[in-house]
């Protein structure tokens, strides 16, 4: 008997066996008889994968799955932990720059490497032209945040420099449609870069520089907890940002 159950959720999706196939990196055979026998199923992974592209739940497509005591598989956010933002390649900085085709935030003290070492106003520059847009918070140097900061990492007057030094560098973006910049004075604990769907999330620890610490990256997924959770303290900051 087939599974019209299926084929009716593919059909509100909008897709045909051949696209979905290619979603989930499987051959159109195979979903072909997905639908035209409701005894076959994916496997477990390939399930899980299905019914989040399909806006449904497993028991939806399949009754008998209702009893399964197994709690379901959730997709991980966590795409790459690095121990330390310094043994991250240029090659991960500059696919992740290049590849923004739609929004680019950035929550940082200084942030100037990215200026210094991949080039970043030249790139905004091109990316705006395209249709993307960048929101940059950087760090008050005068801000008790800022100065605390500093002489807890050994390095007094050194982050109030390099503060100034990319507020400079940013003042070729001032007058650029599709980019806003601010500065804030909050307690930063973690640096935030997110390009479109990815998230770099650089922990700060207490004595340590930035660049010693280690950097999360992560793939937003839908109702994703852990993306929305670091977007959140970015547009909290955002808030109360102070526009240059």
């Amino acid at each position: 008997m087939a599974n019209d159950r299926l084929r009716t959720a593919m059909l509100a999706a909008n897709l045909t066996p051949e696209t979905l196939a290619d979603k989930l990196e499987t051959h159109e055979k195979t979903v072909v008889r997905w639908i035209s026998d409701e005894g076959r199923r994916p496997h477990r992974r390939t399930r899980h994968q299905l019914v989040r592209l399909l806006g449904v739940r497993e028991e939806d497509i399949w009754p008998e799955l209702a009893n399964d005591p197994r709690p379901a598989a959730t997709e991980s956010e966590l795409f790459h932990l690095y121990p330390s933002r310094s043994a991250m390649t240029g090659a991960v900085w500059e696919s992740l720059l290049n590849g923004v085709e739609h929004e680019m935030d950035v929550l940082v003290f200084s942030g100037a490497f990215l200026v210094e070492q991949y080039d970043l106003i030249p790139l905004i520059r091109r990316k705006v032209a395209n249709g993307a847009r960048f929101r940059l918070l950087i760090g008050d140097e005068k801000s008790p945040a800022v100065i605390q900061r500093a002489i807890d990492e050994g390095t007094p007057g050194g982050l109030e420099g390099r503060i100034q030094l990319m507020r400079r560098y940013l003042t070729e973006l001032a007058d650029v449609e599709g980019v806003e910049i601010r500065t804030h004075g909050t307690i930063l604990y973690n640096s935030i870069y997110r390009f479109d769907n990815n998230l770099l999330v650089n922990g700060h620890a207490h004595g340590a520089l930035a660049g010693q610490s280690p950097v999360m990256h992560y793939k937003r997924t839908p109702n994703g907890p852990i993306w929305q959770h670091y977007m959140r303290s970015f547009e909290r900051t955002w808030s109360v940002g102070k526009p240059e």
